[in-house]
């Protein structure tokens, strides 16, 4: 049976992505821990991250890195943070977010509720700064 997140990558349930290529796509996480935060998917059902093969993992790092950078810049942000937990979509995942304290990436400071309208702008914010990063090619138009 497919996961939720291969059911959002193929079109049957509704995402808002910021990243697509022939490996990953990356869409907002709908329970936040901050604005901007992302999740970075395997088109490739892997439960997790130690049954990926070594390329797939490198290349989601990767794409988490260069997703990063566009938060720092896009969300004025000092770092990003990435986390592989993994237990509520058995799916590999990488939680990439703006953070400007350790803190936000403890799991209790999770947003659920969040508007879909605020993640939708913050979805833009990240998509232009990719853009300007130079990674357009990778930035699907949201729909």
């Amino acid at each position: 049976m497919a996961s939720i997140f291969t059911k959002i990558i193929d079109g049957q349930i509704p995402g808002n992505f910021v990243w697509a290529d022939d490996q990953c796509v990356a869409f907002a996480d709908i329970n936040p821990h901050t604005d901007g935060h992302v999740l970075v998917v395997p088109r490739q059902e892997v439960s997790s991250y130690l049954e990926a093969s070594d390329e797939l993992l490198a290349h989601l790092t990767v794409v988490a890195k260069r997703i990063g950078q566009a938060q720092v810049k896009a969300f004025d942000a000092p770092r990003s943070g990435l986390a592989i937990v993994g237990f509520d979509v058995d799916h590999l995942h990488l939680h990439v977010l703006p953070i400007y304290q350790g803190g936000d990436l403890d799991s209790t400071k999770v947003r659920q509720g969040e508007p879909l309208e605020k993640i939708a702008a913050a979805m833009d914010k990240l998509r232009a700064a990719l853009r300007e990063n130079g990674w357009a090619q990778f930035v699907p138009a949201n729909d």
